[in-house]
């Protein structure tokens, strides 16, 4: 649909994983300067799709044809020098590498690595003028904010001679502001006759920044459109096969107080700030949302909750009584303490475990699971059944590997395993992050659920509108501190955006 020239051209590509079929003879072209939006829910194909274009799959049928040349199948060298570049939805960065050396790694021999970088450096800061993308070459990746770490991921694929750019949900783990310099910088490169296929679940950056797009479902291409004639509403019905209804989001009916901080502090850690003279209450069928920009003391109010630090300074009680010296995750756990973790992949799971092995991680013994401390697989199976069932996990079966799954359904899983333990305290630490708008509707509803049953909730979100669409009442945390409590429908954007900025607190002060 596209007049501009050919760049990329995708010919009925298949691919199966045992009884899966994830890419269902899929089509799709790419011309010049063109941006094309890559759509479907979570484990409709798109990053197979895109592991296949890239070289570290093989199709198991079709062709790829990369300016006007066939594309060797599963060689990730092969796709670079035909000037592929691809930015992961999850980082592939050594944090103890500096930028430079990040950018630079895997374009030169090991034994001449040193040799060059002048011209390097040359080189990595023609194209941070050009685009926009200011980082410091001799900072270590370690210590960059996720917005830094992207540019360096740009830069990376920049620095190959790129002309086709694959963004796999690229403003997942930014903040809006960092997302509008990202939009900035693509529209840059676009203009200079880059080509990107931009994969995201955010409708409204779509509409932005997209000219077409191509909608999967269950692994088959089922629409293309010009975004100039469409709307965020039939992209997500096209998406999910129909009309999509929003959670209903009532105030909840705020009972006792089952978990409560008060003036805690914590220590920071790896330029992270850690919680300073923190008050917190959370009360028994009400949700707490905690708004701010990424890296002010959310990490800091995770751990602690999840017994994984230790305050230096304050209480803490649960059920009215001070929690234990050994604080730990145990004893959060055995005090009905639920977590959707912040990464679902580093700390939510276990790559090669098993579902069923997953399913069990946080369950902290006891039947119907283990028996005079041995474990009781087949109850454990059918536990996972149960909840594959339940959240509607799509995968293969319980004895699958979890890092065959979609991030959506990995998200199940986990949500699964945390709510059929029926936790006093739910802690939601960016429980949608990555996921389609089908996801994310079912992952609200069931967070208001277990609110109305009674649980406490604490949702940690740096989407805005996710915390004022679900929150009865809202913290904003700002290095470290937290705000007052603020009821919701009291304050608009603008103002929780001061109180994010810091300026809350100096009035108050």
């Amino acid at each position: 649909m596209t007049s501009a020239k050919e760049v990329l051209r995708l010919d009925r590509i298949t691919k199966r994983f045992g009884a899966l079929t994830a890419n269902d003879v899929i089509s799709l072209s790419l011309g010049e300067g063109e941006v094309v939006a890559l759509l479907g829910e979570n484990g409709a194909g798109k990053t197979t799709l895109m592991n296949i274009l890239f070289g570290q799959y093989v199709a198991d049928k079709g062709a790829i044809t990369a300016f006007g040349r066939p594309l060797p199948p599963g060689n990730p060298r092969a796709a670079l020098q035909a000037g592929i570049g691809m930015v992961h939805q999850h980082f592939t960065l050594a944090d103890h590498l500096t930028v430079l050396e990040n950018i630079v790694l895997g374009t030169r021999p090991l034994w001449s690595f040193s040799s060059g970088m002048a011209a390097a450096r040359a080189r990595i800061g023609e194209l941070v003028r050009d685009f926009g993308l200011a980082v410091d070459a001799d900072q270590r990746v370690g210590r960059l904010t996720v917005g830094e770490r992207q540019r360096v991921e740009i830069l990376k694929a920049l620095y190959r001679d790129a002309r086709i750019l694959i963004l796999d949900e690229p403003t997942a783990v930014l903040t809006p502001q960092e997302a509008d310099a990202l939009f900035a910088t693509l529209r840059k490169m676009v203009a200079r006759g880059l080509s990107v296929i931009f994969i995201s679940h955010k409708l409204h950056e779509v509409m932005a920044i997209a000219g077409r797009c191509v909608v999967l479902r269950h692994g088959k291409v089922v629409g293309e459109v010009e975004t100039a004639g469409t709307t965020p509403g039939a992209l997500a019905a096209m998406m999910v096969g129909g009309a999509i209804k929003e959670a209903s989001v009532a105030l909840g009916n705020a009972g006792q107080a089952l978990f409560r901080l008060s003036g805690v502090s914590t220590k920071g850690g790896e330029g992270a700030p850690g919680l300073k003279r923190a008050d917190l209450t959370l009360s028994a069928g009400q949700i707490t949302g905690i708004a701010g920009v990424s890296g002010n003391g959310q990490a800091a109010l995770s751990d602690l909750i999840s017994g994984l630090v230790l305050p230096h300074d304050g209480s803490i009680e649960i059920g009215g009584e001070p929690v234990p010296a050994r604080w730990n995750p145990v004893e959060a756990l055995s005090r009905g303490i639920g977590r959707i973790p912040e990464d679902r992949h580093k700390v939510g799971t276990i790559a090669d475990f098993s579902l069923t092995e997953n399913a069990v991680l946080e369950t902290h013994g006891g039947a119907p699971i283990s028996r005079r401390g041995w474990m009781d697989w087949r109850a454990a199976e059918a536990r996972t059944r149960a909840i594959i069932e339940k959240y509607d996990v799509r995968c293969p079966g319980p004895e699958a590997r979890i890092r065959l799954l979609s991030g959506g359904n990995m998200q199940k899983l986990i949500l699964g395993r945390v709510l059929e333990a029926a936790p006093q305290v739910l802690l939601a630490n960016q429980p949608v992050r990555g996921l389609d708008i089908g996801a994310v509707t079912y992952v609200h509803c069931q967070i208001l659920a277990a609110r109305d049953r009674g649980a406490a909730v604490l949702l940690i979100s740096e989407d805005l509108d996710e915390v004022m669409q679900l929150s009865d009442v809202i913290h904003v945390m700002c290095h470290g501190r937290l705000s007052p409590p603020i009821p919701r429908g009291t304050v608009t954007v603008a103002e929780l955006g001061l109180w994010m900025a810091g300026e809350g607190f100096t009035r108050a002060a």
